[in-house]
């Protein structure tokens, strides 16, 4: 079973799947909009602001995911007693968390 799969049916962000994927097409829109500024030749500032809205929306959706994979993923692994899962998914979870502060 490779990191990215779980023994369940759905991973942890499963029961908030429907409100992420309307955010992840608001953030969408919201691209198409910076890129729609760029094509009419908007000032720089404005563009740069909606950039900021886009990334913030986007780290806040991440933020959700990686909770919802703490609670679930994680949690999981360690109360089920298999030490080697438990590392594996700790291992797993500082990776993304380097990755995702290496960003900021």
């Amino acid at each position: 079973m490779s990191a990215s799969t779980s023994e369940t049916t759905h991973h942890g962000y499963h029961d908030q799947k429907d409100a992420l994927v309307k955010r992840l097409h608001r953030i969408e829109g919201q691209v198409r909009g910076i890129e729609g500024m760029v094509e009419d030749d908007r000032y720089c500032i404005d563009i740069l602001t909606q950039i900021a809205a886009v990334t913030t929306a986007l780290d806040s959706v991440a933020l959700l995911i990686l909770d919802d994979h703490v609670s679930h993923c994680v949690a999981r692994a360690l109360a089920s007693g298999d030490e080697t899962e438990a590392q594996e998914k700790t291992a797993e979870l500082l990776a993304a968390v380097r990755r995702f502060a290496k960003t900021r």
